[in-house]
């Protein structure tokens, strides 16, 4: 069922032209799979079919998807409930566009609402003959409309670089230790995991243009990927999200389409699954020259029969193909990460905590606490290794976190009484404009005033932040300093200044040798941090190294 609606205006009314496309579906049991869940496949269809008419509609020409970026699917979808498929295009590019798709699910009997994805696919013009096409502009309307306009021009920036982050990163995976076989003692080898299947396009499966439907290709590339996860795994995988879609080429009516699927590599609680699709005619099929049509990577999380996420076996690569897709599978998480985090604005509630004398130890133990809790986590990944400093991220319930190490030639005391004096940071790390002690609350707390140079923005940013240190109770105890956000009343915004807050951040400190020690630096990403790691993430700067790197030369050239 297709109908259009027109958003609330922040002008004059529009025309009906600038509408978007919605479709309403009923989930029946054809459209789910073993467990009365709305299929992957059956969904992506859907959202390509509902993004094509949007894109029609604006062009006023026929259009053809020409990828579709990152999908994360928040909510299950059961028989019996109703989903919506919004479709608008977002920003016209001369000859292709972007079109943003909102997915929601509707429980009949309480009407309630929930989100289950949100995707932004490329369509390209495609008129009849050699005529090229000019695409118009968009209205924008609403604030809205505003905001993803913007967002459109920074998706297909980092679209179109795509090729060369990915290439960055491949040489980051090169040094990073681990990745060489039989390092592992419960690695397993994805050769059980190759799938290979084949499709005959058959009019059915194209579109108004005579091509293979998009939306079908994707569908069939999700049931070959769910295959290969399952023998992987021996478990019934869950689809958890979808890395970009880039066709290459079209195919036709007639056309034999062979899928091909292996389990690159794992991380923890998620796998990921390439499938790469091949097109033959009749003359090409038995010359056994194929066209590449796609690729795509599939991430799968399974559960147990207590409900819980599985922790997958690491992969342990055995040919040169097959370490090329486990370093490729590294560098395309970071990629997703960075997509994820950068380019989702979610609003953030407030952080800081009211700074209050008489509740001082309940507050300096609950930074103390959330930072060693931090530490604690078992879900480290590492994304870059050089001389004595390794980065790591771990993805937590949508909380991103940083991990730099550091190995250090100096004793843990010294190196922690140099940090615990924050004046001192800014003369180390270029983040750090000034530092104030604003209150000296005992020995061990110390609340300061912190500012820092603008990063993705005009504005310069600042912090209020309670500083709590704890020495070792006890032989192998860390050294701890840490670090979260709270509200004072004698440092109130200002206006020159961003007003930031830090959810937990810190150094644990650990001796390694009579004269050296291992500094490790956290901290929980917030939208408010992001701007200043967005590069490491992406694999366009190594800021984090760098700044590490000046962190151990500043603690060893400092006289004890």
């Amino acid at each position: 069922m297709m109908s259009e609606t027109a958003p609330e205006r922040l002008g004059p009314m529009a025309s009906s032209e600038d509408g978007e496309v919605e479709m309403c579906q009923a989930i029946l049991p054809c459209h789910a799979n073993h467990l009365g869940e709305l299929s992957a496949g059956q969904l992506l269809k859907w959202i390509d079919t509902t993004a094509c008419l949007a894109a029609e509609r604006h062009a006023g020409v026929p259009c053809v998807t020409a990828s579709v970026d990152d999908i994360l699917f928040e909510e299950t979808v059961r028989v019996g409930q109703i989903i919506n498929i919004k479709a608008k295009v977002n920003r016209a590019f001369n000859t292709s566009m972007e079109v943003g798709v909102q997915v929601s699910v509707q429980d009949i009997y309480t009407g309630t609402q929930k989100c289950v994805c949100i995707a932004f696919s490329t369509f390209v013009g495609k008129p009849a003959g050699n005529e090229k096409v000019h695409l118009k502009p968009i209205k924008l309307w609403t604030v809205k409309d505003q905001m993803e306009y913007g967002l459109a021009a920074e998706r297909r920036r980092i679209r179109l670089c795509h090729d060369n982050i990915f290439h960055n990163l491949i040489q980051d995976t090169h040094i990073i230790d681990g990745i060489a076989c039989g390092k592992n003692s419960n690695a397993m080898t994805t050769d059980r995991s190759c799938v290979k299947s084949i499709e005959l396009v058959l009019p059915p499966h194209a579109n108004h243009h005579g091509n293979t439907f998009g939306g079908q290709i994707m569908a069939w590339m999700e049931n070959i990927a769910t295959v290969a996860a399952s023998r992987f795994c021996c478990n019934h995988p869950i689809l958890k999200s979808v890395d970009m879609f880039m066709f290459r080429g079209p195919s036709f009516i007639g056309d034999r389409l062979v899928f091909k699927a292996v389990v690159n590599n794992t991380f923890q609680k998620s796998l990921e699954v390439g499938v790469r699709v091949e097109a033959y005619n009749c003359e090409e099929w038995n010359k056994g020259k194929p066209r590449h049509i796609n690729s795509a990577f599939l991430i799968y999380n399974s559960v147990n029969n207590k409900g819980d996420l599985m922790i997958f076996p690491s992969v342990e690569p055995t040919s040169k193909d097959d370490l090329r897709r486990f370093q490729g599978a590294i560098a395309r998480r970071r990629i997703r990460l960075a997509r994820k985090y950068i380019l989702t604005h979610k609003e953030e509630r407030s952080l800081s905590v009211d700074w209050d004398k008489t509740n001082q130890a309940y507050l300096s133990y609950t930074n103390v606490v959330n930072l060693t809790m931090l530490a604690a986590k078992s879900d480290w990944e590492i994304i870059s290794s050089m001389d004595r400093i390794k980065a790591f991220v771990c993805e937590e319930n949508d909380i991103l976190s940083v991990m730099v190490e550091m190995k250090v030639k100096k004793r843990p005391e010294q190196a922690f009484l140099l940090l615990s004096d924050l004046q001192l940071r800014p003369s180390w790390d270029r983040h750090y404009l000034s530092c104030e002690v604003v209150e000296t609350v005992d020995e061990d707390e110390q609340i300061y005033h912190i500012t820092c140079p603008p990063a993705g923005d005009d504005m310069m940013k600042d912090f209020v932040m309670l500083m709590s240190r704890r020495q070792p109770l006890k032989v192998g105890d860390p050294y701890i300093l840490a670090l979260t956000s709270v509200t004072l009343a004698s440092v109130p915004p200002l206006p020159k200044y961003l007003r930031c807050e830090t959810r937990c951040a810190g150094f644990l400190i650990y001796s390694d040798g009579p004269r050296n020690c291992k500094v490790s630096y956290y901290n929980q990403v917030t939208s408010n941090i992001l701007p200043y790691i967005a590069g490491n993430l992406t694999g366009w700067s190594k800021s984090m190294e760098e700044t590490a790197s000046s962190c151990i030369q500043f603690l060893e050239s400092s006289c004890e």
